[in-house]
């Protein structure tokens, strides 16, 4: 049921940042029950957005697991580090699923965890995003925008 007074709608999309997020080889770790295992270890990079920019640290990873339906679900968990020097952690789950006639559906739900203080808003948000591969260069874009209602 519908609550009187209360808008009806999707909500809206905020951009919150863009990052460029350098790769290392991807190492497969063996076919496990529900598919391939893989990880990408995270190198560097930076990032930049209307309120926040930085570089991106390396020593994160992204794991990934290749379905056996084609599928590909990703988990990169890495760091942030603001211009003032905060370390701000994302936790990034993305689905890459193969569209016949399309480019792959590419999405994330992101978890980012920041200190209190100037960036302290980052933890108040929901955020989405999409990832773009950037080959042959070793390196991925990752757009994330926060859910606006």
């Amino acid at each position: 049921m519908i609550e009187a007074g209360v808008p009806l709608g999707p909500p809206g999309l905020e951009f919150v940042w863009e990052a460029l997020v350098e790769i290392a080889p991807t190492r497969m770790l063996g076919e496990g029950p529900l598919g391939e295992r893989r990880i990408v270890p995270i190198t560097g990079g930076r990032f930049e957005g209307p309120r926040i920019r930085g570089t991106v640290l390396p020593g994160g990873a992204d794991r990934q697991l290749l379905r056996r339906d084609g599928v590909k679900r990703l988990e990169a968990l890495y760091e942030v580090q603001a211009e003032d020097g905060a370390v701000i952690t994302v936790l990034n789950r993305v689905v890459i699923a193969p569209r016949e006639g399309a480019p792959d559906y590419r999405a994330s739900t992101l978890e980012v965890t920041a200190p209190e203080g100037p960036h302290g808003w980052l933890n108040r948000l929901a955020f989405v995003g999409t990832l773009h591969p950037l080959a042959p260069r070793p390196a991925v874009l990752v757009r994330v925008f926060s859910l606006a209602v």
